[in-house]
């Protein structure tokens, strides 16, 4: 027999490792953990596939399917303009995904520096940092986004920094709590005595010991940014027509069904469901293993 060649030899190991890690993964996030993970990968291949994947142009009306049912021209049936459905749920999964994803982006990264500026602070720095948080805290943040629309008017962009204004204290208020216990651990005063200065320490010590729970807290508001940004698109505040988006789709299918179909606003209101179910349970499991480590 001959020996094994070198590619062979990392693909058995390769071969090896992965069980453990989906072992790993798997009891992280039990059953009802996977599937909701894998409900959501079937959301974000959708739509990031659907120049490909989609049947029909979303925008492209056809008349003479206008309202139509479940077919074999339009599996999930035509909207009101005849446009397809499963096109339209494809490429408005695009927006859906993406614009609470900034909104959680801009808030976390904002969040997590005034929270390590706070804890490391201290003192009157953290006590008007706290203060600013608990003033946004208490102002919803589709308020913001609503004041955000009414001066710069309705549009993608416009939303979602009024959102991500609204979700900072979110973020910051969990990520300033664990970093206050990192700050007094014994390894923060030896890189102190070492001369290490506070934004080395905070950025190269505390933060990779609260990024689990800075992951955990992101994807957890995920799904309330979802929520969010389908509501300010339902007001038509948002994404405009004749852009694909759920919101909008949810809107539409609303006056559709008082002419008697419901089929658009079942299938995208179902879809915002599903999104945001997947989001909080994955969310859930991932802050249940970011408080075990604490």
């Amino acid at each position: 027999m001959t020996a094994p060649s070198t590619t062979q030899i990392a693909l058995r190991r390769v071969a090896l490792q992965d069980p453990g890690r989906l072992t790993r993964l798997s009891r992280k996030l039990g059953p009802t953990g996977i599937i909701a993970a894998a409900v959501l990968t079937v959301f974000v291949l959708a739509a990031l596939l659907a120049p490909w994947l989609a049947p029909y142009d979303p925008d492209y009306p056809d008349l003479l399917a206008a309202l139509s049912g479940p077919s074999a021209q339009h599996l999930l049936g035509a909207d009101a303009l005849g446009r397809d459905l499963l096109s339209r749920l494809m490429f408005g999964g695009r927006i859906t995904l993406l614009g609470p994803t900034l909104v959680i982006l801009i808030a976390t990264v904002v969040g997590t520096v005034l929270a390590l500026v706070a804890a490391w602070n201290r003192g009157r720095v953290d006590t008007v940092i706290s203060w600013v948080l608990d003033v946004l805290f208490s102002v919803p943040g589709i308020v913001f986004a609503l004041i955000a629309v009414a001066i710069f008017g309705p549009n993608l962009p416009t939303v979602v920094v009024g959102l991500s204004i609204g979700y900072i204290p979110y973020v910051a208020r969990v990520v300033r709590g664990a970093a206050l216990r990192e700050r007094g651990m014994p390894y923060v005063q030896a890189a102190w005595l070492q001369g290490q200065s506070g934004v080395g320490i905070s950025v190269k010590q505390i933060l990779p010991n609260v990024q689990p729970i800075v992951v955990a807290q992101a994807v957890s508001s995920l799904g309330f940014a979802v929520i969010d940004l389908a509501a300010v698109s339902f007001l038509g505040l948002g994404v405009q027509p004749p852009t694909a988006d759920l919101g909008l789709m949810v809107k539409s299918g609303f006056d559709s069904l008082l002419r008697g179909n419901a089929t658009e606003a079942i299938v995208a209101g179902l879809a915002i469901v599903l999104i945001v179910w997947s989001i909080t349970i994955v969310g859930d499991r991932l802050a249940s293993n970011a408080r075990s480590l604490r």
